[in-house]
């Protein structure tokens, strides 16, 4: 998936376990493991906000696009391809 879920990373910067934050955010120690690990298949607004206040940092703190890593959901020029003016 080309979207890159980098809590892990704020999570060191914080100092702060993940049960820690989960406990912060009123989720369960699974579901942040599911966040965390980029099993989520989406993240709701309010949860991706209560993350970054108990981290103090930005969504793009916790969030990065990173083009082309994708995890084989959908192959190369497959139906999710919007082709350029040369096809």
């Amino acid at each position: 998936m080309p979207i890159i879920v980098n809590i892990d990373v704020m999570l060191a910067r914080r100092k702060m376990a993940a049960g820690e934050l989960a406990e912060a955010i009123g989720i369960t120690p699974a579901n942040l493991s599911i966040l965390k690990n980029g099993k989520a298949r989406a993240i709701r607004i309010t949860t991706l906000e209560a993350v970054c206040r108990a981290l103090d940092c930005q969504p793009g703190d916790i969030l990065e696009y990173v083009p082309g890593s994708n995890d084989g959901d959908l192959p190369d020029n497959s139906a999710g391809h919007i082709p350029d003016d040369n096809g």
